[in-house]
């Protein structure tokens, strides 16, 4: 996948902004798999310095992994669910790491175009409705 080598490893943590990339997948059509778990991934490559939001991210690409019956990300989600507390507590991070279980879970990697894209157009659009 292309990769934005101008985007640094992880864009600063917005509580605006995570919410509402959460918020757009929920509100997603059902059948938008791709759409889906594209916002999962910018939520979660935004939120992973932060304990609840990365947490909050890995349970809920459970629970679409439980809803499409992928039992491969099913898996790779409970692990990283297991795995996060103790990331945060030792400051073992893969920043950039989309969060799905196609990548290893230690695997440090620049943003994905499509994801930096995405979360810069989710920021402009809650700069739009301060």
């Amino acid at each position: 996948m292309p990769t934005r080598s101008d985007t640094p490893p992880v864009p600063a943590f917005h509580a605006r902004l995570f919410q509402q990339l959460m918020q757009r997948e929920r509100a997603a059509p059902p059948a938008d798999l791709p759409q889906r778990w594209l916002l999962l991934e910018a939520a979660h490559v935004l939120g992973q310095t932060r304990l609840r939001p990365h947490l909050v991210t890995h349970a809920r690409m459970l629970a679409l992994a439980w809803e499409t019956r992928d039992g491969r990300e099913v898996l790779g989600q409970l692990l990283r669910l297991l795995l996060v507390p103790l990331g945060h507590l030792t400051g073992r991070l893969p920043l950039g790491n989309a969060g799905r279980s196609n990548i290893s879970a230690f695997q440090a990697m620049p943003i994905r175009e499509d994801i930096a894209a995405l979360i810069e157009q989710v920021a402009q659009a809650v700069a739009g409705t301060r």
